[in-house]
């Protein structure tokens, strides 16, 4: 057995809801979802064998460790990674674990570095995780250094600079997870003239008292904006309101696997203005457009720069909000932090420092909207304690569902077709062998 290999017990039953085998279709319904599954530790406990150390999950980017020896600490659900590129430029995810008495290596965020020494006893590994010497060697003579290397994630791979790891030895590759999910990171990184999306505006984070799902499915709930956010909406004088109202043309759609969208592309092609979905105009952004122009055409920069960034959510953790990202990481049953940061386009200066201005306005220390969905999230958590009713509904807009041009299932943009389709997939996993 792997010595490094991380196994975290399933906690004591703490309902009747979370028996020793739970009954998934008892508590996951087509519209309806038992209120236990956000609040008790056992079903928590088994969502990260069964979700967040089996399925593909989003740790970092590329261009955060563009150099040979660059690191930065990251995390697999409450599992401590550290992302590394070692000096001949291949990425690795490695246990922040020693596999002597189990001490951290790191406790630096990020930096440059060819190896870790453990502090307490010495052990020192290459960036690559292998073992490349114990102090006092004599005490080990006889024991192999290459079976006491750190921990790697069993599986990791990329797209389009996006890094993800899977702890499951085996399993469906990350392009048959990301599935119709792909276009859209093509689309986002379509927004760069030179064709890449870069992670280099440092990230916020935020903790919630709240469970890992209440953030999932809000992420692409269409419902809530006109309410939660009509404050901010008015006083920045937003037009973002109108497109998640009743007469939004926008849709809400499941993507499968657990990734969803809010699809406003409809709203910005009948505006038919370059930058719209930005809040502005492209002649505010002169250098942007030409650079958008000689990369792709007039035509072709039109139509992306009508279309704009997606707003979807990468099942589990990957929340991919026009102007920023958020990397969801649970660390409780009722505990939530949200690592936030501005997009940053590859060859599009004056771009990019609006979005880093935006993204602190509506989610920086000071900002509006990122409060406003924290109060909802921490006041669900707290009122779906109570015993009655034991159910949430979730079935608004079911009897206008429809299929989209590719198959996909869509409603109009209110819809909950994006949280049925979450509670679907999860059913599927919870209930895998």
């Amino acid at each position: 057995m792997d010595p490094c290999a991380h196994v975290i017990p399933i906690a004591p039953v703490a309902s009747a809801a979370a028996a020793a085998a739970p009954r998934w279709d008892q508590l996951v319904r087509d519209g309806h979802v038992h209120g236990s599954l956000y609040t008790d530790p056992a079903i928590y406990q088994a969502e990260l064998e069964k979700i967040w150390f089996r399925t593909w999950v989003y740790v970092g980017h590329e261009s955060e460790i563009p150099d040979a020896n660059d690191y930065v600490m990251k995390a697999i659900g409450p599992e401590p990674v550290l992302m590394t590129r070692d000096r001949a430029g291949q990425i690795h995810l490695l246990h922040n674990r020693c596999p002597h008495r189990g001490n951290r290596v790191c406790m630096t965020e990020q930096g440059n570095a060819r190896s870790f020494t453990c502090p307490y006893h010495g052990w020192t590994f290459a960036n690559d995780g292998a073992l490349k010497g114990w102090p006092f060697p004599s005490g080990y003579e006889g024991v192999d250094r290459k079976d006491h290397g750190l921990g790697k994630v069993a599986r990791v791979a990329s797209y389009r600079g996006f890094v993800f790891g899977s702890m499951a030895a085996e399993g469906p590759s990350l392009e048959e997870h990301l599935g119709a999910a792909m276009k859209s990171i093509d689309a986002l990184c379509e927004t760069s003239p030179e064709g890449e999306v870069q992670i280099t505006a440092g990230f916020l984070k935020h903790k919630v008292k709240a469970n890992w799902k209440f953030l999932v499915e809000n992420e692409t709930d269409g419902y809530h904006p006109s309410f939660v956010h009509a404050s901010i909406f008015e006083v920045a004088q937003s037009g973002i309101g109108t497109l998640y109202s009743a007469e939004s043309t926008a849709v809400s759609r499941d993507f499968g696997n657990g990734h969803t969208e809010n699809d406003l592309r409809p709203e910005f092609r009948k505006r038919d203005e370059p930058m719209s979905w930005f809040g502005t105009t492209a002649d505010r952004l002169p250098d942007y457009t030409a650079r958008m122009n000689a990369a792709y055409g007039e035509e072709k920069a039109r139509r992306i720069m009508i279309d704009g960034t997606p707003h979807i959510m990468i099942f589990p953790n990957l929340f991919i909000a026009e102007i920023q990202i958020f990397v969801l990481q649970p660390l409780s049953v009722n505990e939530t932090v949200q690592h936030v940061t501005a997009l940053q386009f590859k060859g599009a200066p004056d771009l990019n420092r609006r979005m880093r201005q935006q993204t602190m306005g509506s989610v920086g220390p000071a900002g509006f909207l990122l409060a406003d969905d924290a109060e909802m999230y921490e006041r669900t958590q707290m009122g779906v304690q109570m015993r009655k009713p034991e159910w949430l509904f979730l079935g608004r807009g079911k009897h206008r569902e429809r299929r989209d041009e590719d198959g996909f299932l869509i409603g109009d943009n209110t819809d909950e077709v994006p949280s049925r389709g979450i509670w679907r997939h999860y059913r599927q996993m919870m209930e895998a062998a």
